[in-house]
């Protein structure tokens, strides 16, 4: 069955290698950098689209979280009439906002899920080759099970994007507009959330591919959306990581415990790694869609800019490009 699956997957070889791993020069999260070696893998060339989770749907019957109903004592003071299944939607302010509060432009949408991207009276007309979003861990994994796959970590993630241009800020080099060229599906302007310019022609998702591929050939490993990774959540880089005497091969993060938000501690949810940046990444706010950038997301939390792409331990011949 994965081999037939994996016809439906354009697979990228990505040789092994050492690399430079995060960033001391932007968020605290990223530090510090350091060196990692990473073995051969194989990752998609594209973002998982919703034409292929549709068809994943149909040959399961898998229902996502987001359609499934909640259990109200795992929301402790959550409104009663958010107790349904739903996911959270963006939703453009009509002007300029504090950008400390992000509850303004996110709004918790009851229906929204993976075939309802804006919630109920909205579908996927012209947008089989966008991807998919609303999509928890638990969806992605399954997922990628399913065809014979996995998720990549972190590190194997981070040097895929990277391209071979170990320790440039951006997927494709040090500079965000190479003479003057819009590069990834992002936010256009400096007005987030509120307005945007339209100069990339997406306010949202964009169809995988739109926007140039990496030195791998892969495409949207910046911008459009969010990836999972399967690495619990640290808040930094950890130091034992830097060491003299050797560097660290196949890294993972931290576990299970360490993942939980210490600032929510209401909300006993673990939280994984996810990397790459979305369409709501702005330079003004969130300059997330370069390589080294990562967010802790919610296992259980699947919104309107966050999916995924799967990863191979193993490839065969067919349909396995060599990245390098």
């Amino acid at each position: 069955m994965s081999s037939t699956i994996t016809d439906l997957h354009d697979v990228v070889r990505v040789d092994g290698g050492e690399f430079m791993m995060g960033s001391n020069h932007h968020y605290p999260e990223e530090s510090p950098a350091h060196r990692v070696r990473v073995d051969s893998f194989g990752i998609d060339r594209y973002q998982v689209t919703n034409r292929q989770f549709a068809d994943f749907v149909r040959a399961t019957g898998y229902v996502t979280v987001a359609e499934r109903p909640l259990d109200p004592a795992d929301f402790p003071g959550a409104p009663p009439q958010n107790l349904v299944p739903g996911s959270l939607v963006f939703t453009p302010t009509p002007g300029a906002v504090d950008l400390r509060h992000l509850s303004q432009w996110w709004t918790w949408m009851p229906g929204a899920c993976w075939s309802r991207p804006e919630g109920p009276g909205t579908g996927l007309a012209d947008r089989d080759d966008h991807p998919v979003v609303h999509i928890a861990h638990e969806d992605a994994a399954t997922y990628a099970a399913w065809a014979g796959a996995r998720l990549p970590t972190e590190a194997e993630w981070e040097f895929a994007a990277r391209g071979g241009l170990d320790g440039a800020a951006f997927t494709w080099g040090d500079q965000a507009r190479p003479d003057g060229r819009i590069m990834a599906n992002t936010w256009d302007g400096p007005d987030f959330p509120w307005r945007s310019t339209g100069e990339s022609g997406w306010l949202r998702t964009a169809p995988v591919g739109t926007f140039p591929a990496n030195g791998f050939g892969l495409f949207d490993m910046a911008g459009n959306a969010w990836e999972w990774t399967d690495d619990w959540w640290t808040s930094k880089h950890p130091e034992d990581a830097i060491k003299p005497c050797c560097i660290p091969s196949n890294p993972r993060g931290g576990d299970i415990e360490g993942s939980y938000d210490r600032v929510q501690p209401q909300f006993r949810v673990p939280r994984k790694v996810i990397k790459g940046g979305s369409h709501l990444c702005a330079d003004s706010y969130c300059l997330r869609y370069r390589p080294a950038a990562r967010r802790p997301q919610m296992v259980d939390t699947g919104t309107s800019h966050v999916g995924f792409r799967c990863a191979w331990t193993t490839l065969d011949d067919r349909g396995a490009a060599e990245a390098h």
